[in-house]
């Protein structure tokens, strides 16, 4: 059954018709990203997917951080910290520097912030405690 809101955005007048003209899906297909945009959009968003990922994007957006210190701080090894960097670089989300042997690691720029704030303020607007 459909709710009045629903109803509405659909400009439907039951619960079986969804009124839509063929100039409002004309314009709806026209509006639409490229299927390679789409795909790209699902490689980045697939970056999100894995909390380990998550967890040095949320230790790095409190500061700059090397391979050492990220280890530390996730408890995992250098070698595990450095295989999801370069996944990360390679979708620019973070970005380094180099300072002697050390690299020092980053958010690429506030998207990736912001990206990781909606997510976090999604999920929480949802819970009840």
């Amino acid at each position: 059954m459909m709710t009045e809101l629903e109803k509405m955005a659909c400009g439907a007048s039951d619960e079986s018709t969804c009124q839509m003209t063929e100039d409002m899906l004309a314009k709806i297909k026209e509006n639409m990203p490229s299927p390679e945009l789409l795909t790209d959009l699902a490689d980045l968003y697939k970056m999100f997917g894995d909390s380990t990922r998550l967890s040095i994007l949320s230790a790095l957006r409190q500061r700059e951080l090397c391979v050492m210190h990220l280890a530390e701080i996730l408890n995992m090894t250098q070698s595990a910290i450095s295989h999801q960097l370069r996944a990360l670089r390679a979708n620019n989300l973070v970005r380094y520097r180099r300072e002697g042997k050390l690299s020092y690691y980053c958010l690429a720029d506030e998207h990736v912030e912001t990206i990781i704030d909606m997510g976090l303020e999604h999920i929480l607007e949802e819970r009840v405690y």
